[in-house]
């Protein structure tokens, strides 16, 4: 194959797969939201440390280039938002939830990093 037509298929494959990881960030963080039915950012939080681990695990593994880049940067990267967590961070803040909202920031970091070092320590299994 040539390498045009193999950087065609990757981008086409960043998009594809960019857009499943965005409509799955959609439904988890609805669902959540939904059941949890609370101001706080339940949904978002779940899918950033979702994310977080599963990119972990992604990471771990000695995946060739283009399948990290599809598996990591496409589905994970548009599964996961900072810009959201930052965004319902500020507003909570507006809305004088100051503990909420630094809550948000220590929670989300912390189960981060523990799920980015359980998904890696997973890989590791595997």
């Amino acid at each position: 194959m040539t390498a045009t037509l193999t950087t065609a298929l990757v981008w086409l494959g960043v998009m594809v797969i960019g857009g499943i990881g965005s409509v799955s960030r959609f439904l988890v963080d609805r669902a959540v939201a939904r059941r949890m039915a609370r101001p706080f950012p339940y949904g978002t939080l779940t899918v950033n440390i979702t994310g977080a681990a599963l990119l972990g695990f992604l990471g771990a593994l000695a995946l060739p280039k283009d399948v990290a880049l599809l598996a990591g940067t496409a589905f994970v990267g548009a599964y996961t938002t900072f810009s959201t967590w930052m965004l319902e961070t500020q507003r909570l803040g507006e809305e004088r939830q100051l503990l909420p909202a630094f809550a948000n920031i220590a929670v989300s970091v912390v189960l981060g990093l523990a799920a980015a070092l359980l998904g890696q320590w997973i890989a590791g299994l595997v």
